[in-house]
């Protein structure tokens, strides 16, 4: 009879592998949050790089007063894109200070969150071991006594002779 392997001699799987509700919020999430705090960075961004798309179109055709134009354009765009830039950072500053916040206390809750879990898993595995343990002890005590009955057969068949010393001994009584 081939004896059970350990729980512990396998490969432990982690109670964390492919589960989403740690992460708090993807890349796409992400950006959307930034769109909504400041609009006008996507905005300005967009300005310049429309100004920079037309002042190509404009040097590619000969239209230097355009292209003129369209640099300037790209200039109040640029412009644009870095006072948005430095009035977002002040006028948010304290969201951020507060997101800051919220995302130190997010972060708290799961590392509790994951101990909490790793606990219940080591107490899982320990019940595992010691049901397992528990069973070994019953095999072996089983095991032991198979053996002490087969000893105890053998040891009354060499006391008796077996069964043509039997057979002998019921005939001696038989003619007595």
């Amino acid at each position: 009879m081939e004896q059970p392997s350990s729980p512990l001699e396998k490969e432990l799987p982690s109670s964390f592998q492919g589960n989403r509700d740690f992460y708090e919020e993807n890349r796409l999430q992400k950006l959307g949050r930034k769109l909504k705090e400041e609009p006008l960075i996507p905005l300005g961004c967009a300005v310049t790089c429309w100004a920079f798309w037309g002042a190509t179109k404009s040097i590619r055709t000969g239209d230097s007063y355009r292209a003129q134009q369209m640099f300037r354009m790209r200039l109040y765009g640029q412009t644009f894109t870095v006072v948005a830039m430095v009035g977002g950072s002040y006028y948010y500053n304290s969201d951020r200070i507060l997101r800051k916040e919220y995302n130190e206390l997010v972060q708290a809750r799961k590392a509790q969150e994951k101990r909490d879990a790793w606990i219940k898993e080591l107490e899982a595995r320990d019940r595992e071991e010691t049901d397992w343990r528990e069973k070994m002890v019953k095999v072996t005590e089983k095991r032991e006594e198979e053996a002490r009955v087969r000893r105890a057969r053998e040891e009354e068949k060499k006391r008796d002779g077996g069964p043509i010393a039997k057979a002998v001994k019921k005939l001696r009584e038989g003619v007595q």
